[in-house]
């Protein structure tokens, strides 16, 4: 990915097919997961309303924290995907933050 303010004007990003479909699917991937952490949370937290549904919860609440330590794993794999790609240059590209 490259950046450039053509002077005074608006910044402008420029990045290859292969990156943008690596950024988008890693995107995709991690918007899953964070649903996925909602939803575990969500219904661990219905199921301690009933003594008889506590342990269940629990075990949904061990999922989401499984899938809160799955989210830094999807950045890293994301970064260090995205360094193995060359920009225009030949030059490995990532400047962009995380999402």
């Amino acid at each position: 990915m490259s950046a450039s303010t053509g002077g005074h004007g608006p910044l402008v990003f420029t990045m290859g097919r292969e990156e943008l479909v690596i950024r988008r699917r890693y995107e995709v991937l991690s918007i899953v997961n964070d649903i996925l952490i909602a939803i575990w949370f969500l219904l661990g937290s219905i199921l301690f309303f009933s003594e008889s549904t506590t342990y269940a919860g629990t075990w949904l609440f061990v999922l989401g924290s499984v899938e809160l330590l799955i989210r830094p794993v999807i950045r890293l794999a994301r970064r260090v995907h995205l360094q193995r790609v060359p920009d225009a240059r030949g030059v490995p590209s990532e400047t962009s933050p995380d999402f």
